[in-house]
């Protein structure tokens, strides 16, 4: 059940599967309806909302909308809820769409997320992004919140502080034998194979760079996961910078060292969300920085190196 305009529900599900008849199957309707839905939308407004590439992405027009549609949809979610007592067919659980880096989704999140789930019904819908780059996901209207690097608000957000997420140098034993025998230096930093996440993931040049003042361009492996990553450190394959949370048990039976004791990066996430009066939005920042308090690290008073 909804209460919102089919040619918005149309809409806002071609851009959250990507595809017209991604949309018709979620909607349970033809493609050829969902385009109907949507080229009066676009009529209706003057614009064209959605580019018809592979995904659907929104145009500049579709950004502004999608985020007043999610809005729109987000609070018909808890008005349904309201009525669910009197009428259960009514009920409608929130789905929150969310960005948020591999790490943290590998780490501390995904237990805050299972309580809201037990606790409220809640669905997510998880994009993962680069910290440094998914308050983008805020801005474009993909998400209604995002966890990110990025202090400075996006236009209509809040901004809270989670905490600090540290990363540690670390490879396998052999590994450091092989390439840092000598220890930490730009002959062994330029010449040892590096794990990086993606294109989008700097960790390790800066920390490269925090070391040696240069620019170096090791052999890399691209690796896009978090658990993965770890595991590939310990195989040999390269160095990494892995968030400390993730590396209690590696490094207590000897599979992984760190490169140096005395040198890490710290990097400052925050929670970036609508400012909306939003009951479910309200449980889930809670719920998110409590989590954060009980798993990051906090800045002040804390030695570091970045």
């Amino acid at each position: 059940m909804t209460l919102l305009n089919p040619q918005l529900t149309a809409f806002a599900a071609v851009l959250a599967e990507g595809s017209f008849d991604g949309a018709a199957h979620r909607l349970s309707l033809t493609p050829s309806a969902i385009s109907q839905r949507i080229k009066a939308l676009e009529d209706r407004l003057g614009q064209v909302l959605i580019l018809r590439c592979s995904p659907c992405r929104a145009t500049s027009a579709g950004q502004r909308l999608l985020r007043s549609v999610q809005q729109m949809q987000l609070m018909e979610a808890e008005t349904l809820g309201e009525f669910a007592a009197a009428d259960p067919a009514n009920k409608a659980p929130s789905t929150m769409a969310i960005a948020v880096n591999a790490d943290s989704l590998a780490s501390w999140l995904l237990p805050a997320l299972a309580e809201l789930h037990t606790r409220h019904g809640m669905l997510f819908d998880i994009k993962t992004e680069d910290q440094d780059h998914s308050a983008d996901l805020l801005r474009d209207g993909s998400v209604l919140g995002a966890v990110t690097a990025d202090a400075k608000p996006v236009q209509g957000c809040a901004v809270k502080k989670l905490g600090v997420m540290r990363y540690l140098p670390i490879a396998s034993p052999a590994f450091v034998r092989t390439y840092f025998s000598d220890g930490l230096h730009a002959a062994a930093l330029g010449h040892a194979p590096v794990l990086t996440f993606n294109r989008r993931d700097t960790l390790q040049a800066r920390f490269i760079r925090s070391i040696t003042r240069a620019k170096l361009l090791p052999p890399i492996h691209y690796i896009p996961s978090s658990t993965a990553f770890v595991e590939a450190a310990a195989l040999g394959l390269g160095w990494a910078m892995a968030p400390a949370t993730m590396l209690q048990n590696p490094l207590a039976n000897g599979m992984l060292q760190t490169l140096a004791s005395d040198r890490w990066l710290d990097v400052p996430m925050y929670w970036q969300h609508w400012t909306i009066r939003s009951p479910a939005l309200s449980q889930l920042t809670e719920t998110l920085l409590r989590a954060a308090a009980s798993d990051l690290q906090i800045a002040e008073g804390t030695k570091h190196r970045r």
